[in-house]
């Protein structure tokens, strides 16, 4: 058969029954063989849209999302989704489509060396230079995506060689010797993992997404209730641990809640399950917990110290780790009253220090109640997508996510542009689930053409943007540390959300009355298709609590 059929067949062994892309000269084949392949193409209208798709889908499902592009700006439209996918562990295929053999290195028509412009970004990538070397390379790249940490992997197919005819036998297995991700934990650190929390007064759990990666939750809850221990969860983490639960801290880090950074910057031993103690955590690393030891458990190895160093490193599967971990713990039959003073002091910074705002006396809508509106309206239970900015820190702080992979955002490369995309991806891999996207008036223009897929796909996303007329998240740095000089930040009054979103042929709604918001919520949830909804907030509302770049949990303001 031709080259890009097995490529079809291989996609099916693997499971997958929804691609997104675009089409362009390089790979017509790719699309001539997905004509009658079986399988759901989303046509996006702009390759990042593609690529954020594949991520919405592959965070809402914990399935491989698969994106395709033509060659050249087909590809290259493709990286900033594939550098997301990169930074937030996201398992994604990407394959793109190249030029003829006979035109590589001629700066041929739409060439593009995208294997070496994405080196630095994607976990592997393969240039295919045969064609028998097709049906392998499609299932080694997604063994690839999905194991160890997950990540993004390039498959870059010449067009000569996917029209190419070959034998092609169904592969069973992949044999990668170079490539054996560590999975099981080594039994003595576990041990001693136990032990220093045993001994531990002061302890604090602190997981990220390595957790709803492993599909760790359940395994997470049951360490936390071995005993009273505190939990607090990166941004990427939200929904890991329930946030109804009486353990829960807040979200910790630079906008997370007084409680949470306190407890980090007093433990005396944290255990980190699926995180790498990002500058969005720290703050300053030379401060960062000064009195703590630190527990690392990570399935990359090249995360373990490389921020802070770690005391007792546990290389390996969070979901394999947790479990042997929580029987060591409760094997030692500890007394869990040692934890009395340390919750008597947390439990004080959280009556001191609750998550609040000052509401408005009028009709004016603040974005805190925005988000305090929509978590009524959909009962917490809803997929939710954001973008990136004020609003993203908002529904973080203010939607108490209860379960995993429910809260899907750009966290490590701060993505603007991401959210409609990424709900749509989420919509298609589980269409029963209502889907949000959480939207800034800055961020949603950059990837506003995707309202179109929705509409002719009928992918039923509901959109609410907090409409503040500025670029937030910089509208409050520039007031806060660059003495008000507002620079390049007033979104001005283009576009018309309503009119742009009937022009898509979705529906648009506008509301500007707080004692109407809740109404117009349930009216956007309950409606057919894509809805847009423009919601009027308070144009130069600060998001507080923050940890000023670059300085320690304990100098929190706000």
């Amino acid at each position: 058969m031709r080259a890009v059929d097995a490529v079809m067949e291989c996609l099916k062994a693997e499971g997958v029954k929804h691609v997104f892309g675009i089409p362009g000269g390089a790979n017509l084949p790719t699309y001539d063989a997905l004509y009658d392949a079986g399988l759901r193409h989303v046509q996006c209208r702009h390759e990042q849209g593609a690529g954020h798709a594949a991520e919405g889908y592959a965070k809402a499902s914990g399935q491989v999302g698969v994106a395709l592009a033509t060659s050249g700006p087909g590809a290259t439209n493709l990286v900033t989704a594939i550098a997301d996918a990169m930074m937030d562990s996201v398992p994604t295929v990407f394959i793109t489509g190249q030029v003829r053999t006979d035109l590589l290195g001629t700066d041929g028509f739409q060439e593009a060396d995208v294997t070496g412009i994405t080196m630095p970004i994607v976990k592997h990538s393969i240039m295919i230079q045969d064609p028998l070397e097709i049906p392998g390379a499609i299932h080694e790249a997604f063994h690839i995506a999905r194991t160890g940490r997950p990540g993004p992997v390039l498959v870059d197919i010449p067009q000569d060689l996917s029209r190419a005819d070959i034998p092609y036998e169904p592969v069973d297995s992949v044999r990668l010797p170079g490539y054996q991700p560590t999975k099981e934990g080594n039994t003595k650190q576990i041990r001693l993992a136990a032990k220093a929390l045993a001994n531990a007064r002061r302890p604090v759990i602190y997981a990220g997404g390595g957790v709803v990666n492993a599909d760790a939750s359940p395994e997470l809850v049951a360490l936390a209730v071995s005993d009273r221990f505190p939990v607090t969860c990166t941004l990427m983490g939200l929904g890991c641990f329930p946030a109804p639960h009486d353990q829960w801290l807040g979200m910790l880090g630079m906008h997370g809640t007084r409680c949470a950074n306190y407890a980090m910057d007093e433990a005396d031993l944290i255990c980190c399950v699926g995180a790498r103690f990002d500058d969005r955590i720290t703050g300053k690393l030379s401060e960062f917990a000064p009195r703590a030891k630190f527990i690392h458990i990570d399935v990359d190895p090249a995360e373990i110290s490389k921020n802070v160093p770690a005391h007792i490193p546990i290389v390996g599967d969070a979901k394999q780790i947790l479990p042997k971990l929580t029987a060591e713990y409760r094997a030692l039959e500890t007394d869990s009253a040692r934890l009395d003073g340390w919750w008597e002091r947390i439990r004080g910074w959280q009556e001191k220090h609750p998550l609040g705002y000052e509401d408005s006396e009028g009709s004016e809508i603040k974005p805190q109640y925005m988000i305090e509106a929509l978590y009524e309206a959909t009962g917490g239970d809803a997929i939710v997508t954001s973008d990136v900015g004020q609003h993203q820190m908002w529904t973080a702080q203010y939607f108490h996510f209860d379960a995993p992979r429910k809260w899907i955002n750009s966290g490590g490369l701060g993505t603007m542009g991401f959210g409609l995309p990424s709900a749509m991806g989420a919509k298609v891999a589980m269409p029963d689930e209502q889907v949000v996207c959480v939207a800034g008036d800055g961020s949603i223009i950059m990837n506003v053409q995707e309202l179109a897929t929705c509409v002719t796909e009928n992918i039923a996303v509901k959109v609410f943007i907090m409409n503040n007329g500025y670029l937030g998240m910089v509208r409050q740095w520039q007031e806060l540390f660059w003495d008000g000089r507002y620079s390049a930040v007033d979104m001005g009054s283009s576009p018309d959300w309503v009119k742009l979103a009937e022009a898509f042929g979705a529906t648009g709604l506008r509301v500007d009355d707080k004692a109407q918001l809740p109404g117009v919520m349930k009216q956007v949830l309950e409606a057919e298709g894509p809805v847009v909804c423009d919601v009027r907030v308070t144009p130069e509302e600060n998001c507080y609590p923050m940890i000023p770049a670059g300085q320690a949990a304990r100098d929190m303001v706000g």
